[in-house]
């Protein structure tokens, strides 16, 4: 379904968010990867408020810790704009309001993984993916944890993802670094994991 439509020509957010959630996964990813910069940038704006997101909406509740989660993505860049950010529960008990994750895509083996802790903004409503932070723990199947560094500096050096909710599936966010707004937003679209979803091996 092309729901282009409902942002380029007529803004309707609800009717947007709405025909989100009736679409399955395959269905909702196929609908953002038609979406352009200019879609995601007006969707970012107009998303504040429009629906809070929470850890659950990343980690859903009954998904046990170190299971992964998969959100498929599509990025504003020009090129390499299909990615996966992979999201899991930490399994310290003391550890809470917090997610671990990292980045899945073609150019890792140049930037690394990417990793991050994502946890509440200051902005109530809204989660931040926090690459100034790094995870004390993974799901087993997950690259090495390391900080950010070499080429990957460039890229995740400072940064800080700001996320807004569209859809009971489908996220979006804006990039920042060092309290400065950058031209680049993307959109997640989180893939229901399996009931019986375990720790990877």
């Amino acid at each position: 379904m092309d729901l282009r439509s409902l942002i380029d020509t007529h803004l309707d957010l609800a009717r947007l968010s709405k025909d989100l959630d009736e679409l399955g996964h395959p269905g909702r990813v196929w609908a953002v990867h038609h979406w352009t910069r200019a879609d995601m940038a007006t969707l970012w704006e107009a998303a504040k408020g429009l629906r809070p997101v929470t850890l659950d909406d990343y980690v859903p509740p009954g998904v046990g810790p170190l299971v992964e989660v998969i959100h498929d993505g599509k990025n504003s860049l020009p090129l390499f704009t299909h990615f996966q950010k992979r999201f899991c529960k930490p399994a310290d008990p003391g550890t809470k309001d917090v997610a671990y994750g990292y980045n899945h895509q073609s150019m890792s083996a140049f930037t690394g993984p990417g990793y991050f802790v994502m946890h509440p903004s200051t902005e109530p409503g809204e989660m931040d993916i926090d690459y100034t932070m790094v995870p004390k723990e993974k799901a087993t199947a997950w690259p090495p944890i390391v900080n950010n560094g070499g080429l990957g500096r460039f890229v995740y050096h400072g940064m800080v993802d700001v996320m807004r909710g569209i859809a009971t599936h489908v996220s979006i966010g804006r990039a920042r670094k060092s309290q400065s707004w950058m031209d680049n937003w993307f959109v997640l679209v989180r893939e229901d994991p399996r009931a019986d979803a375990q720790p990877s091996p």
